[in-house]
């Protein structure tokens, strides 16, 4: 089980390509999302980008010529605190948003999980990986009250 009852730290930066965003997604409930998520201690930071920015990363370190809607770098992967990096593709997300029918900050949530999940280890390369992944964020996004988004496609 992901969730611990050992003392975890998070040292959290957040940075928004967009100010207004802070208004949308303030940093006390990325915290909260994260710390859903997490089973050791961190130091992370969640960077929201647009749409020139989303598709340079996801170009210059996955060779993908498009913005995807989320991307973790892991630093640490072995040592503890967890060290990592979640970037949050916006215009991306806004049109993940219209096209599927979501709640823009359930479909945040969704991804910051999914992010914390790569963050921990998890991949989904293979079916297998895929489904326990799946499963962890359904089960994780439970607590937040959110229900299963792969319900949605």
């Amino acid at each position: 089980m992901l969730l611990s009852n050992h003392k975890k730290s998070l040292l959290l930066f957040v940075q928004y390509e967009d100010s207004r965003l802070k208004k949308f997604f303030p940093y006390a409930l990325l915290k909260y999302w994260v710390k859903v998520a997490l089973c050791s201690s961190a130091i992370l930071t969640i960077r929201f980008v647009d749409i020139i920015e989303g598709q340079k990363l996801n170009y210059n370190y996955r060779k993908k010529k498009y913005a995807t809607n989320i991307l973790t770098f892991v630093y640490s992967k072995k040592n503890k605190p967890i060290h990592a990096d979640i970037v949050l593709c916006v215009d991306v997300l806004q049109f993940e948003v219209k096209k599927y029918k979501k709640i823009i900050e359930e479909h945040v949530a969704h991804l910051i999980i999914h992010g914390i999940l790569h963050a921990q280890g998890y991949c989904h390369k293979t079916t297998i990986e895929a489904n326990k992944m799946k499963k962890n964020e359904i089960r994780l996004l439970k607590i937040l009250n959110i229900s299963n988004p792969y319900n949605n496609h």
